[in-house]
């Protein structure tokens, strides 16, 4: 049975399940439903546009930092260079149930240089679109084992705090403790415009 995380929780993933090699990270969310203004607005032009949320994983090795732009697996790298991590592809709408966009991680492939993998989402545009994860609803981080497709835990970020005017979001990490995988539910908000802005954070 899937472990439901509360903020600031973790899990052991691999501790007595050695049969775990692979794990598919699920990031998900919903638009708030959006006023659309009506006739007199599309004759404007002024229907709002779909948010475009973008899930991104960034390695940090073992001195905290992330010590190249190559560690950032995200739409415009979708592969880190080790193999061990795989973006499945962009998703420009959130539209539809279940995971937006999935990431894969290769646990045993993952080099021992790293120590954590953190999963963060972006919106694109965020300003010039006057977007922000206080539009966003049913936001959710999951781990999956990838082999049995069995959930192994998932953490719904909006039962935790109001996040109007954020327009980036770290959601959890996988990472490296006594030589098990280990989970960490963050949901931690934050101003940064995009990707680049955010992973800067961490170097």
């Amino acid at each position: 049975m899937a472990v439901n995380l509360k903020k600031g929780q973790k899990v052991d993933l691999t501790k007595g399940n050695s049969s775990l090699k692979r794990v598919m990270v699920g990031l998900g969310w919903d638009e708030v439903e959006k006023k659309s203004g009506g006739f007199f607005a599309s004759l404007l032009g002024n229907i709002p546009q779909d948010i475009d949320c973008d899930a991104s994983a960034i390695l940090i090795s073992d001195n905290g930092k992330c010590v190249n732009s190559k560690d950032v697996i995200f739409y415009n790298n979708l592969q880190h260079r080790s193999g061990s991590v795989v973006h499945q592809g962009d998703n420009l709408t959130g539209a539809g149930d279940g995971d937006d966009e999935q990431i894969k991680v290769i646990l045993e492939d993952v080099p021992n240089s790293y120590q954590r993998i953190i999963f963060v989402v972006t919106i694109y545009q965020a300003y010039e679109r006057h977007q922000h994860f206080g539009l966003i609803k049913n936001a959710f981080i999951r781990i999956v084992d990838a082999d049995t497709n069995k959930e192994l835990c998932k953490y719904n970020l909006s039962e935790d705090s109001n996040y109007n005017n954020k327009t980036a979001m770290v959601f959890g990490e996988l990472y490296r403790k006594n030589g098990e995988w280990k989970f960490g539910a963050i949901g931690e908000p934050t101003n940064d415009t995009g990707i680049v802005q955010m992973a800067n954070r961490f170097m």
